[in-house]
C-alpha cells in the first residue's frame, strides 16, 4: 500500500504517529439491499478537531444487524454506500491541530452519538438525544474498518489493562447501564426481555445494583445458558412456556417491579407490559423493525406504569458508571463468545442473526496474538 505521513490529510494540519496508509480494508454497505462487501477504500481524512484511530477491535451491535439485513428501520435512515459499525476500541495514530486532550498513542473507545452541542436538548444536558445527532456507522463512516476518524469530543480514554475485546464492549454495556439504572433496581424483581449482548450485560448490572431476583426471557437456549452463567436467577423460553404465568409464579403473584425490554420484538414488548405490576417501571431499549400496536389502557394507563424510552447512553455520565462497574471487577468475558478477523464478517453476522452467539468481536487489523 502507498503510505503518507497522515493518511490523505496534509501533515501540517496535525500530528501523526509513523506512516499511515492511504488505503484500507473496510466493510461497506454498498447498496440499499441485504448484505455488505469487504472493499478497499480511502483512509478517512481528519479535520482540526478530529482524531484518526487504528481500530484494534470492533463488535457487532443489533443496529448493525438491522443495517446488514436492510429492514424497514435501516431503509428509512441509512444512505449507502457506507462503512458501518460503531462499537470499537483502538489506538490514536493522528490528531488535528485543535485536539488538546488526546495524545498520539492513546488507547480509546468512543461514544457513537455525535451531538451538535447547540440544540435545545444538548443545551439541557441531553446530548444523547440531540435532535441533530449523527451516529457513527449510521450517518457517517464507521468502525468496521482498519481506521476511523471521529471528533475528539467522542473519545473515551480506556485503561490498557482491559484488552480490545473488553474495551470495545464499553459502548453497548453503557446501553445496558443506562437502561437498567433509570429504574429502581434495589430489592426489585427484574424481568429482562431479550438475552442478546445488551440484555446479557444487564443481568450482572441488575444483580450488582441490588435486584432481588433477575428473570431472563429469551427464545434462544444458547443465550439462556449465557444468562444463567452471568447470574440470572430464572430463565424462561417463551416458545416453551407462558411468560406471564411463569413471571407471576416467580414473583408471588405480584408481577415484575422492573422490566428491561432489550429485544425490540413486538410480542416481547407486549409481554413486558403484561407481566409488569401496577406501579412498575419499564425501560424500552430494543428497536422494533416497524410500528408496534400496544394495549396502552391495561398495560400502562390503568397500571400507573412508568415507561422510559432509552436511546444510547448519557454523555458521559453513563460512561463513568460503566467504568465503575468494570473497575469493580465485573467480569463480562462470558458475553464475548466469538472472535474473528473482519474478513469473516459473513460468519459473524450469521451467528448474530441466528442467536447462536453472545457478543461477536471482529479484528480489522488482524487477530491479536
Amino acid at each position: 500500500m502507498q503510505e503518507t505521513t497522515l493518511g490523505r490529510t496534509d501533515s501540517s494540519t496535525g500530528r501523526r504517529s509513523g506512516l499511515i496508509p492511504t488505503r484500507m480494508q473496510a466493510l461497506v454497505k454498498r447498496a440499499p439491499a441485504p448484505g455488505a462487501e469487504l472493499q478497499e477504500v480511502d483512509v478517512p481524512e481528519i479535520g482540526p478537531k478530529d482524531v484518526l484511530i487504528k481500530v484494534l477491535a470492533a463488535s457487532i451491535c443489533g443496529t448493525d444487524l438491522h443495517l446488514y439485513g436492510w429492514d424497514e428501520w435501516a431503509q428509512g435512515r441509512v444512505h449507502p454506500p457506507l462503512v458501518f459499525g460503531h462499537e470499537f476500541a483502538g489506538e490514536v495514530v493522528a490528531v488535528g491541530t485543535h485536539v488538546v486532550r488526546t495524545p498520539i498513542g492513546a488507547y480509546v473507545a468512543a461514544e457513537s452519538h455525535i451531538s451538535c452541542g447547540d440544540c435545545y436538548e444538548c443545551r439541557h444536558g441531553l446530548q444523547h438525544i440531540c435532535r441533530d445527532v449523527r451516529i457513527i456507522g449510521v450517518d457517517r463512516p464507521g468502525a468496521f474498518a482498519q481506521f476511523i476518524a471521529i471528533p475528539e469530543q467522542n473519545v473515551w480514554p480506556t485503561d490498557r489493562r482491559f484488552p480490545p475485546r473488553i474495551a470495545t464492549i464499553q459502548e453497548p454495556m453503557g446501553n445496558a447501564v443506562h437502561t437498567a439504572l433509570t429504574t429502581p433496581l434495589a430489592g426489585a424483581n427484574v424481568v429482562i426481555f431479550g438475552a442478546g449482548p445488551i440484555g446479557l450485560f444487564a443481568v450482572p448490572i441488575a444483580r450488582a445494583s441490588g435486584a432481588k431476583k433477575v428473570i431472563t426471557v429469551e427464545p434462544s437456549q444458547y443465550r439462556l445458558d449465557l444468562a444463567q452463567r452471568l447470574g440470572s436467577n430464572v430463565v424462561v423460553n417463551p416458545l416453551q412456556e407462558n411468560v406471564q404465568h411463569r413471571v407471576l409464579d416467580e414473583t408471588e403473584g405480584e408481577g415484575a417491579d422492573v422490566v428491561l425490554e432489550m429485544s425490540g420484538n413486538a410480542t416481547a414488548i407486549a409481554q413486558g407490559l403484561q407481566v409488569l405490576r401496577s406501579g412498575g417501571h419499564i425501560s424500552l431499549l430494543g428497536i422494533p423493525s416497524g410500528p408496534v400496536s400496544l394495549d396502552l389502557a391495561d398495560g400502562v394507563i390503568f397500571k400507573g406504569a412508568t415507561v422510559q424510552g432509552i436511546s444510547g447512553r448519557r454523555v458521559f455520565g453513563t460512561w463513568y458508571q460503566t467504568r465503575g462497574f468494570l473497575d469493580s471487577g465485573m467480569d463480562l468475558s462470558p458475553v464475548i463468545t466469538h472472535e474473528m478477523p473482519l474478513s469473516d464478517f459473513h460468519t459473524a453476522f450469521e451467528l448474530v442473526r441466528n442467536g447462536q452467539s453472545g457478543k461477536v468481536v471482529m479484528y480489522p487489523n488482524g487477530m491479536p496474538e
